[in-house]
């Protein structure tokens, strides 16, 4: 499948869809302080989307949410359990992800959506670098046919 990698803020970009790289959902949403995407989306785009995330009770490993987008300009948020129960991000957890919000994307008809690095913020891949955390996320791609506008949006402010 295709996919364009782009540097700036995930909640910039010009899609549908948006990906947060979320926990399993086993801790209460208001108990915990939300980082990197997750705080971003709680700042700009209110609560709301994490309130629907918590009605959907535990999330598997490498599984996927689909909730509005609050007040961002987004037509919604596919949230991903990309962290296990150590707060980490996995082989399995960002193959898992990545496979998963696909495949929403596909059920929902969404016509473009934009990943993070999944495995390179607060949910750090255990032992691995950004980089290659990225290049287990294009390899996950490579098996995937879709005609879903796809982008990987690494982190720079602007």
């Amino acid at each position: 499948m295709q996919y364009d990698i782009v540097y700036g803020d995930l909640l910039d970009q010009p899609v549908d869809v948006i990906v947060n790289a979320w926990n399993r959902n086993v801790i209460p949403w208001w108990l915990l302080l939300p980082q990197g995407v997750s705080g971003a989306i709680k700042k700009r785009g209110g609560y709301q989307p994490f309130k629907e995330v918590a009605q959907a009770g535990v999330i598997p490993l490498g599984g996927a949410v689909y909730t509005g987008a609050g007040r961002l300009p987004f037509k919604g948020i596919i949230h991903v359990a990309g962290i296990n129960m150590f707060w980490r991000s996995t082989y399995k957890s960002i193959t898992g992800s990545v496979l998963s919000a696909m495949q929403i994307a596909a059920q929902r008809n969404i016509g473009s959506i934009a990943f993070p690095v999944i495995g390179a913020g607060s949910g750090g891949f255990w032992g691995y670098s950004q980089k290659q955390a990225l290049a287990l996320m294009e390899s996950t791609f490579a098996g995937i046919e879709s005609d879903v506008q796809t982008r990987i949006v690494i982190f720079r402010r602007t």
